[in-house]
């Protein structure tokens, strides 16, 4: 009789052909689709975080949105010393599975527990959807809410996983938000930056600190129209590639957006929350929110780095890992 290990293994080898299937091929025809016969798990009864009772009724954004896929046991049996959030979309399982072998590999550090959720909204393509909960059954760490995943959702995407913590993991002591093409230094976010010795800090938000205006240009990625921001600045953000606060903060920052007018640029909408929090963000230049050429030594002294695909995250992980025996 095969192993379990190796029962999961053919399972995943399975959901990474009918992946690369599905992205090489043209969409299956809706009769294929209506064939399809994947039992849907029923998301579980959400059970509430008491402290979040206190919300005041009237609502600007009641983030209402049921979990079609959730981990509501993730945290029950010992609080995590750091969750990790990471911001993802359905066609990028090839990266969340570099993540699960690298960094965001939950058993690296036996002394300091870690949790790694990867975060998505619904897609609009059913087939993408099934592929994500057939991924969900085998690896348990994918949280989905019923809003429609993209890029001008971001924010939702975000506040998500801010609600999840507080409601969930609310004993945890930091949180890791970043996305799926980032290579975190796992050991120097650990226990350079956030010491697990040492007393939790409280009210902590650190990451690369930006401070900007709005980019009236209609052409941008990053245009903000006047009559949904008429400052001429923003407040200091955090770069959306990555960023660390203390678990606390979640829940203050989504009670906040409740009452916070939304804004489609999530780093920026973070910002805004923390400023009427009256919590200012520290800037590490161990956060690097653009792509830096690979040497080990330059790699030991961040904490993360932009657009790293899945092939080098891996071989990133691999030198890093083999080498810690080297000297800068």
């Amino acid at each position: 009789m095969p192993s379990k290990v190796s029962c999961l293994y053919l399972l995943t080898v399975v959901c990474w052909a009918s992946a690369l299937w599905y992205l090489s091929v043209s969409r299956p025809s809706s009769s294929f689709v209506g064939q399809m016969s994947i039992p849907i798990r029923k998301a579980p009864k959400v059970v509430k975080n008491s402290t979040l009772s206190n919300i005041r009724t009237r609502s600007l954004n009641p983030h209402d949105f049921g979990y079609l896929i959730n981990e509501a046991k993730k945290c029950e049996a010992e609080p995590p010393f750091l969750v990790i959030l990471i911001s993802t979309t359905h066609k990028e399982f090839d990266a969340r599975q570099a993540i699960r072998e690298t960094w965001g590999d939950e058993t690296t550090f036996p002394d300091v527990r870690v949790v790694t959720l990867f975060l998505l909204g619904r897609s609009t393509d059913a087939v993408l959807n099934q592929m994500v909960e057939q991924e969900s059954q085998i690896f348990h760490d994918i949280v989905v809410e019923d809003f429609i995943d993209s890029y001008h959702n971001l924010t939702l995407k975000t506040m998500m996983g801010m609600r999840w913590v507080a409601t969930f993991c609310s004993k945890s002591q930091y949180v890791l938000k970043t996305d799926s093409d980032i290579f975190v230094n796992m050991e120097n976010l650990i226990y350079n930056l956030l010491k697990p010795t040492t007393k939790p800090r409280r009210r902590y938000f650190t990451g690369y600190v930006i401070n900007g205006g709005p980019i009236r240009d209609m052409r941008s990625k990053w245009y903000m129209p006047r009559d949904l921001y008429p400052d001429s600045k923003y407040p200091p953000f955090c770069s959306g590639t990555g960023y660390v606060f203390s678990a606390d903060v979640a829940e203050l920052i989504y009670k906040t957006s409740l009452h916070t007018r939304l804004l489609h640029l999530e780093d920026v909408y973070v910002g805004v929350c923390l400023r009427k929090l009256g919590i200012h963000p520290f800037q590490n230049s161990g956060f690097n929110h653009w792509k830096m050429a690979y040497s080990l030594c330059r790699y030991r002294r961040v904490v993360t780095v932009h657009q790293i695909s899945p092939e080098e995250m891996h071989r990133i992980w691999n030198d890093m890992t083999s080498k810690k025996h080297l000297k800068c």
